[in-house]
């Protein structure tokens, strides 16, 4: 009996085999031709983009440069030295109470939003 089941699933199989073989060859060549002409598409997109650069990285940096992103930069900047002093110092890895700057980060962070997202949408087309 499992011999019988054997042979018939080994011919289902050189049934099927040579059928898929052919339509995928098929397909490849359809494929290719209309990858080609995606990615003519997608080349001119992408030099659009380049180009353009983000508007919200750019707002981000003017924000940056402004008297209280200038304040906020640096204090997180400061909080980044000492951290990475202290993580260079013997026993770190031993203290109970590791420094990290995530409340500076995340200040800087809400600043540097709020001040962009109001002129974001006057750059964006």
């Amino acid at each position: 009996m499992i011999s019988s089941i054997t042979a018939y699933l080994e011919e289902l199989k050189d049934a099927f085999v040579p059928t898929v073989a052919k339509a995928e060859e098929d397909v490849e060549e359809d494929v290719d031709e209309d990858e080609e002409d995606e990615d003519e598409d997608e080349d001119d997109e992408d030099e659009d983009e380049e180009e353009q650069g983000d508007q919200l990285d750019a707002l981000r940096e003017e924000c940056k440069a402004t008297e209280e992103g200038k304040h906020l930069v640096h204090h997180y900047l400061e909080c980044a030295e000492r951290v990475a002093k202290a993580q260079e110092q013997p026993g770190y890895e031993d203290l109970p109470y590791k420094e990290d700057c995530v409340e500076e980060f995340f200040h800087l962070q809400h600043y540097l939003d709020e001040c962009a997202a109001p002129r974001l949408f006057d750059k964006l087309k």
